[in-house]
């Protein structure tokens, strides 16, 4: 009966780990050095190229647009820690470095503002 009762919890205890796992963005990509790419105008404009659907994409620039439309919708709800925090610089450097990009994406993913409107309310994401 202990084993059963073992067993048991140990099924719900994976189940419950699997459900929370699907609930994530994959964080494989997590380590993604924002710096590197923020200084590099061409690496920038690769990511914003594959995100505009312009450009090929690399295998981390085709997790993030593939995850982006859900992510701007959810308010990031699927996201690790981590990936929020990058989610927030992203969008305080397009916003305040390169105004131009972040129209085009707002154009394409956020076309009600709706995250320009929450940085004006606060002053930043």
């Amino acid at each position: 009966m202990k084993v059963v009762a073992f067993f048991l919890v140990f099924v719900l205890a994976a189940l419950v780990s699997a459900e929370e796992d699907d609930k994530l963005y994959d964080s494989k990509f997590d380590n993604i050095d924002l710096d590197e790419i923020f200084r590099s105008d061409r690496l920038l404009k690769n990511y914003f190229d594959c995100f505009m659907e312009r450009g090929k994409c690399t295998p981390q620039g085709a997790q993030i647009k593939k995850n982006l439309p859900d992510a701007l919708k959810t308010e990031c709800a699927k996201c690790t820690e981590k990936q929020k925090e990058k989610a927030k610089k992203t969008l305080n450097f397009l916003l305040d470095e390169k105004p131009d990009m972040y129209k085009e994406l707002e154009a394409k993913y956020d076309s009600e503002q709706i995250y320009r409107k929450k940085k004006a309310e606060v002053g930043k994401f």
